[in-house]
């Protein structure tokens, strides 16, 4: 196979040609013949032993060429981008291929390429890490929660206050027809949660036990197509009311939810548990400002195939937590089946698959630009803690991963270690010095 024409294009596309000789188009056409011989019936000749020379002078000379091209084209394809050293993202598209007189086949083949990166400045970005405070009303805030989930519900005879949950029995009419989705019994609503249209958590205020009445609810104009704006009446039985009655806030309290003896030892645990919380978060949010920087910074032009990938490598990792972990679906089918459409893909995935192209980009750059290498000892360290933060046994994670993806992760971090470390980082002043 010959190589020729190799052009690179506007918009990261290159496109080349590679021509295959007679003798190997010859080859490939008698290999279809062989693939598809026992399938052909010819009057006169058993079927499957019909000679390629007579199916050829019955159905053309042309008749196996369309398998033999399709045969040979992976091979010119792998070929072109060899021998002109292209690195390639996404699918590649045959433009054109077609068979010569000479019966050479000629394929024009067009890419799109690894795009190229320019760095920008990369070490010693500058940013500012928040302080990390944690108040008095932050710690009875998180005991009030704890309070809250482990309150009992206790009954009461008396009308229906905000903050009762009331158990009822409703059911909606509009225009007098019971409309879908309008009735339920013993259902608990809490009052004033305002989880149920605007309008009937209050009309229950003030309601007997065991009193029936009818409420007049006016949907939102937002609501759902069938039911926005219109005006309905629902049917309500108040069955009952429970409060909930929250433990006393003293050392019993502490013991029974947590493993300390006094109410001061849980609410130091708790602040140290919400300062290590906030310390993580602040962190966190400084090196994504780093490397959101360090990213801004570098020239690139992301061909819209490299974050189409990213994309549905998202999906696909988000729908591997419903069970859906065929990875053979249709982009098209797997939207369909998670219940979603492009506008919110385009709103809710593409920006973070955005900005991980481009921190991929910016991480194999820096990589180049350090040499950084993985030895055997650094490879063997990542090894080992991966496997303890997924509970596994390393030769289990070696054997899944394998050596070589290891190495290139432990690179990685390498290179996003190295760029937060140079980091200039300016720790701000707290609120109250600001307010000052």
């Amino acid at each position: 196979m010959i190589v020729k024409n190799v052009e690179k294009k506007e918009n990261n596309t290159a496109v080349f040609q590679v021509e295959s000789d007679a003798a190997e188009f010859e080859a490939a056409v008698n290999g279809a013949y062989l693939k598809n011989k026992a399938s052909i019936y010819i009057p006169g000749f058993r079927k499957g032993k019909a000679p390629r020379a007579v199916v050829e002078g019955m159905y053309g000379k042309d008749v196996f060429y369309q398998d033999a091209m399709d045969e040979l084209a992976p091979q010119a394809f792998e070929q072109g981008v060899k021998e002109a050293e292209l690195r390639f993202v996404g699918a590649p598209s045959i433009t054109d291929v077609n068979v010569t007189d000479e019966h050479t086949v000629v394929y024009s083949f067009t890419v799109t390429l690894y795009p190229e990166v320019t760095l920008g400045q990369y070490k010693g970005i500058e940013a500012t890490r928040e302080p990390v405070t944690v108040s008095d009303e932050d710690v009875n805030a998180e005991v009030e929660s704890v309070r809250k989930r482990n309150a009992r519900k206790v009954s009461v005879e008396r009308e229906a206050q905000m903050g009762d949950t009331a158990n009822i029995d409703f059911d909606g009419f509009l225009n007098g027809e019971r409309f879908d989705g309008g009735k339920a019994e013993s259902y608990d609503l809490e009052l004033g949660s305002n989880s149920f249209v605007p309008g009937f958590e209050e009309q229950i205020v003030g309601m007997q036990i065991g009193e029936e009445k009818d409420l007049d609810i006016t949907f939102p104009e937002d609501y759902v197509e069938d039911l926005a704006g219109k005006a309905v009446v629902f049917k309500v039985k108040l069955n009952s009311l429970t409060v909930s009655e929250l433990p006393e806030l003293d050392d019993e309290f502490a013991k029974d939810v947590s493993e300390f003896d006094t109410l001061d030892e849980y609410k130091a645990d708790i602040r140290a548990n919400l300062e290590k919380r906030r310390q993580d978060e602040a962190e966190e949010k400084v090196r994504s400002e780093i490397m959101h920087k360090a990213a801004e910074n570098m020239t690139v032009e992301i061909p819209e195939v490299m974050v189409q990938e990213k994309v549905e490598e998202i999906l696909r990792n988000y729908a591997a937590n419903f069970g859906l972990n065929s990875r053979d679906m249709e982009y098209a089918q797997l939207l369909q089946m998670m219940g979603l459409d492009e506008n919110t893909i385009n709103v809710s995935i593409r920006p973070g698959a955005q900005v991980q192209v481009k921190n991929d980009l910016l991480i194999e750059a820096v990589i180049k630009a350090e040499n950084i290498e993985a030895t055997d000892e650094e490879v063997e360290e990542y090894l080992n803690k991966v496997a303890e933060s997924i509970q596994a046994q390393p030769e289990e994670v070696k054997n899944y991963f394998g050596l070589e993806f290891l190495a290139g992760e432990r690179k990685k971090e390498k290179a996003t270690n190295l760029i937060i470390d140079s980091a200039v980082i300016t720790e701000a002043a707290p609120e109250e010095e600001k307010a000052e």
